[in-house]
């Protein structure tokens, strides 16, 4: 149960960052050239002697560049750095960070199975050793007090991406080796097949086709 809600949590986490930091980015962009085009309309409609529509490409203008978005730019980078924390836990836990099988794949089973095994705890060692490391830098920031440049955020809170996902990450290298010794699975990811998106049976020879032939 509580792995459960563990994984629905960290889905949720990484589609919010996602879906947050596309919109934050779509905007500053926007804003950034709403900005330029109506300096651009008021200097062009002033050298043309149209005054209303240098008035109004000027108030808006004005009306743009009040919105203050150095931000933007600075949030989004944050952002992004949990969202790969939390997206490498998720990769362990559903098998599609890339790996080299060949030499696996030409051991003996029992051979390969030890080595497999191994490998997941030597991940699972490392991303420990990261976290704690991780979590003494974040208990040194925050007794620093520093902050970031433009949202002023504390930049412990930014750091703590840091050992959350490391000690997520070695959690998920322990399940995935606990259910490997229990059942001889991996978690695989068919990148053929799209969430959503059922196949469709091949045609059966004979049969006619949408546009009336046959197969």
């Amino acid at each position: 149960m509580i792995s459960r809600i563990l994984d629905h949590l960290e889905e949720w986490l990484i589609a919010t960052l996602i879906a947050t930091a596309t919109l934050i980015i779509f905007v500053a962009v926007l804003h950034r050239y709403s900005a330029g085009l109506s300096a651009d309309l008021a200097r062009w409609a002033t050298a043309h002697e149209y005054t209303a529509l240098a008035d109004a490409a000027n108030r808006v203008f004005r009306w743009v560049i009040s919105w203050d978005l150095s931000w933007a730019q600075e949030l989004c980078i944050f952002m992004f750095v949990w969202m790969a924390k939390f997206g490498a836990a998720y990769g362990v836990r559903t098998g599609i960070h890339v790996g080299v099988d060949v030499v696996l794949n030409q051991l003996a089973d029992r051979s390969r199975y030890w080595v497999i095994l191994f490998g997941l705890m030597c991940g699972a060692l490392f991303t420990f050793v990261i976290g704690s490391f991780g979590a003494r830098f974040v208990w040194h920031m925050y007794e620093t007090q520093q902050t970031s440049s433009d949202l002023e955020a504390p930049m412990w809170i930014v750091y703590l991406a840091i050992p959350l996902g490391s000690y997520l990450m070695c959690l998920r290298f322990v399940q995935v080796a606990l259910r490997f010794a229990r059942t001889g699975g991996l978690p695989h990811t068919d990148e053929r097949h799209v969430e959503g998106i059922e196949e469709q049976p091949a045609p059966v020879a004979g049969q006619a086709t949408s546009l009336g032939g046959a197969v």
